[in-house]
């Protein structure tokens, strides 16, 4: 299959910053799922909040795609990035879906609850690994990481911001050193605190499903969801929202100054003003870094989480990668 090594300048400036230092290539514990069938894109259309149909469309259509699956009340049930593998408009229709691991069999029987008679069919792909590269640049070679990708099913930017990267898709067992020659394996964890410190959620810790809402959870920043695509499931309460244009939480990035808890600070645990006001919560994080729900009006003050007799404090950051005027 072909190799979609694509070229993204944003991206590549990104990398000069990184002069020196090789490629990290993290595995992922996400699931993938093909969805195939000439109407798979239409299929997707109605359930996803993103608009499917340039995967399918000719002439330089992204090879990778953000979206949400809501429920019917609005709120999110599935994050998913949707990958093209079919190379034209004259193949049947081929995407892979990616999703948090623990969720497959659940989305698996959303998809097939709404499937009823469309020519689609809709299978785990077991024999695919996902990768998520963070590049580098070795000396003298500021283009190295798209063009030495030749064995690659899929090479393309992580499709929710620049600072994360690209997303690999091989077949299992593959040998990455011959993938991004150069390349180091490197420790998931320390990916998921790269993503923690860019406050970019990803899977049901960072987004509860029936939970979180997607213009809270930052998803028109993030590329994930069109405005213009028409009807979907559980697009009513965010259409509304987003004319309203008044967002008064969104999840951001937070880091603990201090030395944490032995037990580390508990999911869904209540942060506070140093004033005792309710701040927001936190949702899942790493070491020292994490990702919470917040207030914008408390984002710039000193914060506190009361765990026993122990008070933990934190500080939120707006990430560099929003819009400039995204936290106002």
């Amino acid at each position: 299959m072909l190799v979609r090594a694509i070229t993204a300048p944003g991206l590549r400036r990104w990398c000069r910053g990184r002069r020196g230092a090789a490629a990290a290539c993290f595995p992922l514990g996400r699931a993938l799922l093909g969805v195939r069938g000439a109407e798979a894109a239409v299929f997707l259309q109605g359930l996803l909040t993103n608009d499917v149909t340039p995967l399918v469309a000719a002439g330089d259509a992204p090879p990778a795609l953000y979206a949400h699956a809501l429920n019917v009340q609005g709120r999110c049930l599935y994050d998913v990035i949707l990958y093209r593998l079919h190379r034209s408009t004259a193949e049947e229709p081929h995407i892979l879906l990616e999703c948090d691991s623990s969720v497959l069999d659940s989305i698996q029987k959303h998809l097939k609850l709404y499937k009823i008679r469309r020519k689609v069919t809709i299978a785990p792909c077991p024999d695919l690994s996902l990768w998520a590269v963070i590049p580098g640049e070795q000396p003298g070679d500021a283009s190295s990481l798209p063009k030495c990708a030749d064995q690659a099913l899929l090479l393309a930017p992580d499709p929710r911001a620049e600072v994360m990267g690209w997303r690999l898709i091989a077949k299992k067992g593959a040998n990455l050193s011959e993938i991004i020659p150069g390349s180091q394996v490197g420790d998931v964890q320390d990916y998921h605190r790269h993503r923690y410190k860019q406050g970019i959620p990803e899977g049901v810790k960072d987004l509860p499903p029936g939970v979180a809402l997607p213009l809270e959870s930052n998803l028109a920043f993030m590329n994930g969801i069109s405005f213009t695509k028409g009807c979907y499931i559980g697009h009513e309460l965010t259409a509304r929202t987003h004319h309203m244009g008044v967002i008064r939480k969104r999840l951001l990035p937070v880091r603990f100054p201090e030395p944490l808890p032995g037990a580390g600070i508990p999911e869904g645990a209540e942060i506070l003003t140093e004033s005792g006001k309710r701040a927001g919560k936190f949702r899942a994080g790493g070491g020292e870094l994490g990702i919470a729900l917040l207030r914008l009006a408390h984002v710039n003050e000193p914060l506190r989480i009361n765990l026993g007799g122990d008070t933990v404090k934190l500080r939120a950051t707006t990430p560099q990668w929003w819009p400039k005027a995204a936290a106002k």
